[in-house]
């Protein structure tokens, strides 16, 4: 029996913007996706995680369609996705919708936010008047919030609400995808758990596969199936999250997750030197051989492919891989 396909896969996706250096600089090419392959399975999620500017935002942007990639392939349900703008992709985005990072943002402050999450049902047809408010109203007790809350206005709910409204909205049209873009970063902490849940809870009760971009491994662990470490437009290392979190196999997971405040770990935590490199001005070979504590010659002139351990992990990294062995780096680590 042929195996189903994926909801979604991405395949070898570059996206590259021109980037003007001062105000009467030449114009240089900044690719901010270097050939990112990823998978997200029905009623999985995969977890995206990097550094501010690392690219991760704009591959979520790029499997939805909102633009389009300079090279590679997106295939939604076994199907090319359509040219963004065409009626067919129009069409589609019932099926695949996204979550952002602010929810004032997101929301029409003009508006009340039980109208807001019936415009998707407006917009794609999707039943009569009485049908749509029935919606609602179960889309509002789903997310935890009550049926009079239908007629406020964003401003006059809290953060964790709005966000709660944001992902009403996002589920009215039923869609087989949501990507979630930094969702609980302009969250409180104290609200951040409670999103995180009602997105588990959500998925398990609508089935729906999520792309989960986010800077914080926590967050990552707690709601993804597998997770997916990205740097300088690539992905480094994918995995299931107990393993990549616990026992990390590239050195920049590694210095990520030392990162993570934790008691038994005091004295442990690696500093990297420096910020990410200009993607304007990427470095030869491994684009974070400049900042690794484990890089070698070949690290600098030749970069590493992305390739499947026995341990059913993903890495892009020579040294990880047995292909050269550890060198000096630049690695410091904190008393």
């Amino acid at each position: 029996m042929r195996e189903a396909a994926p909801l979604l896969r991405a395949e070898g996706l570059v996206r590259r913007y021109a980037m003007r250096r001062g105000a009467f600089g030449r114009s240089v090419e900044v690719r901010a996706v270097a050939g990112v392959s990823l998978t997200v399975e029905r009623g999985r999620t995969l977890g995206l995680v990097g550094e501010s500017g690392c690219g991760k935002s704009t591959t979520g942007r790029l499997v939805l369609g909102m633009e389009a990639p300079d090279a590679g392939s997106v295939a939604f349900e076994g199907k090319p996705l359509p040219s963004p703008g065409s009626a067919a992709w129009r069409a589609q985005r019932a099926r695949m919708q996204m979550v952002f990072q602010d929810p004032l943002g997101a929301l029409d402050r003009r508006l009340p936010v039980g109208a807001q999450i019936a415009e998707p049902l407006e917009i794609h047809g999707i039943g009569g008047k009485a049908e749509r408010a029935a919606r609602v109203e179960a889309l509002l007790g789903a997310v935890g919030l009550r049926a009079d809350q239908a007629m406020r206005y964003p401003h006059e709910l809290s953060g964790g609400q709005r966000q709660r409204a944001v992902l009403a909205r996002a589920l009215a049209t039923e869609p087989a995808l949501l990507v979630c873009d930094e969702p609980i970063s302009a969250l409180d902490v104290s609200i951040q758990a409670q999103v995180m849940n009602l997105l588990v809870d959500l998925q398990a009760q609508f089935g729906m596969g999520v792309l989960f971009v986010s800077h914080d491994l926590r967050a990552v662990r707690q709601v993804s199936h597998r997770v997916a470490v990205m740097y300088l437009g690539q992905i480094v290392e994918e995995g299931e999250p107990d393993a990549v979190l616990h026992d990390p196999a590239h050195p920049y997971s590694r210095a990520l997750v030392s990162a993570i405040p934790h008691p038994g770990r005091a004295g442990q935590r690696m500093v990297l030197q420096g910020d990410p490199p200009n993607p304007a001005d990427r470095p030869s070979g491994c684009a974070f051989h400049p900042r690794c504590p484990v890089a070698s010659a070949l690290c600098a002139r030749e970069a590493p492919v992305l390739k499947p351990r026995p341990d059913g992990r993903l890495v892009a990294c020579h040294v990880a891989q047995g292909e050269a062995a550890p060198g000096q780096g630049i690695l410091a680590k904190a008393a």
